[in-house]
């Protein structure tokens, strides 16, 4: 099936547990797209970074940067002849947006320096989707998918990563940005949820913040 879409690449994000992976498995299944997925259970210090957030933060953080980038780097520069656009689960910048959460002052000023030369030859996405939940309902549904890893999560850090990113579209204009509420929304088993979502997906939109409030 042909791109539907009037973008080239778009990056699905949210806070964790909020269905951005769901989403693009979806998207890909259906259109044939490119398809890029953040492998986070790979890092091998998540586990103790949320058992000890202080001790093993710079490290967590800077695995997944390097891991991220190597993804990426393959993927953006090697794009495949068969297929007409790119979906990932994830945009490089959401690297810094958690680091500024979860590492010290100084910590985050030397990441910060490795994360911009990192990031230098990266495009923006065409289109950045954000998926958004309640903190709330994201507790809800990790303690649901029951990764065991992600038991210690809290309410007060979902709510700092919401912060974050929210914080940081506020002064984004380079290209469109579209905050999707899907508060109420099972795109994963209802199909008339899902289209949409991939309706919404289908609108031109301009460079800055748009945002839309779902109730079906």
């Amino acid at each position: 099936m042909s791109n539907p879409f009037p973008y080239q690449y778009i990056c699905i994000e949210g806070n964790i547990g909020t269905g951005k992976t769901s989403l693009c498995e979806k998207l890909a299944h259906d259109y044939n797209c490119q398809l890029i997925l953040e492998e986070f259970a790979d890092n091998p210090f998540l586990k103790y970074f949320y058992e000890n957030p202080e001790r093993y933060a710079f490290t967590v953080e800077l695995f997944f940067m390097t891991e991220r980038h190597k993804q990426l780097q393959h993927s953006l520069h090697t794009r495949s002849l068969f297929n007409e656009f790119m979906v990932a689960d994830y945009f490089f910048w959401k690297t810094v947006l958690f680091a500024s959460k979860n590492l010290n002052d100084e910590e985050y000023r030397l990441f910060q320096h490795l994360f911009q030369i990192l990031n230098s030859n990266f495009p923006n996405p065409n289109l950045l989707v954000y998926l958004h939940r309640s903190p709330e309902r994201l507790l809800e549904q990790i303690k649901v998918r029951g990764r065991h890893y992600e038991q210690n999560i809290s309410l007060a850090y979902l709510q700092k990563i919401q912060d974050s990113y929210f914080d940081y579209f506020k002064s984004q204009l380079s290209y469109p940005i579209l905050i999707l509420d899907v508060e109420q929304l099972d795109f994963v088993n209802i199909d008339d949820h899902y289209r949409e979502l991939v309706r919404l997906l289908s609108r031109p939109y301009m460079p800055g913040v748009h945002r839309i409030s779902l109730r079906l």
